[in-house]
C-alpha cells in the first residue's frame, strides 16, 4: 500500500543516490522538531523522543529500506547503519549481492556477472524488473 502521508522531503532511495541531501534534510527536520539529539552519540533522549524520531526517519525511507531495517528501533542505530551502508563501495555491494544467490543458481550468478554491472543500483534495478517479470509469468501460469 502506498504511503499516503505527505513527505517533508524525498525519501532515501535504496540505491543511496540521494543520501547526502537526505541526511541534510533529515538533520534539519529533526532539529526543528526538537529531536536532533536522538541521532547523536551519548544522547539523553527519552523513549518517546526516540520513538518520534524513528517514526519520522522510517517515514522518509524507501519501502525496501524500511523492510531491510525493520528490526532497528533506535534512531541512532538506524542513522549509523545507513551511514555505514553508504560507505560500502559499489563493487563490494555487487559482490555481496552475487554471493547471496543460492548455490543451485551458480549459472544465473555467472550470467549476471557477465552482464558487467559496475553500479549496485543498476544491478538492483535489473533484479527488480526480473522479479516483476517472474511474478507476472507465475500469475499467467496460474491462470
Amino acid at each position: 500500500m502506498a504511503n499516503l502521508t505527505k513527505l517533508e522531503f524525498v525519501a532515501l532511495d535504496i540505491s543511496g543516490k540521494n543520501y547526502l541531501s537526505w541526511v541534510l534534510d533529515a538533520e534539519i527536520h529533526l532539529d526543528a522538531m526538537g529531536l536532533g539529539d536522538t541521532i547523536k552519540e551519548n544522547n539523553k533522549a527519552s523513549n518517546q523522543e526516540n520513538a518520534k524520531a524513528m517514526i519520522f526517519l522510517r517515514h522518509h525511507l524507501d519501502e525496501d529500506l524500511k523492510i531491510e531495517y525493520l528490526t532497528i528501533k533506535d534512531p541512532l542505530v538506524l542513522w549509523k547503519t545507513l551511514k555505514e551502508r553508504e560507505k560500502i563501495s559499489d563493487s563490494d555491494k555487487l559482490e555481496k549481492t552475487f554471493s547471496t544467490f543460492h548455490a543451485s543458481n551458480v549459472l544465473l550468478q555467472q550470467q549476471y556477472r557477465d552482464k558487467g554491472f559496475t553500479k549496485y543500483c543498476d544491478l538492483i534495478a535489473h533484479l527488480f524488473v526480473a522479479e516483476q517479470n517472474n511474478n507476472l509469468l507465475m500469475k499467467n501460469r496460474e491462470n
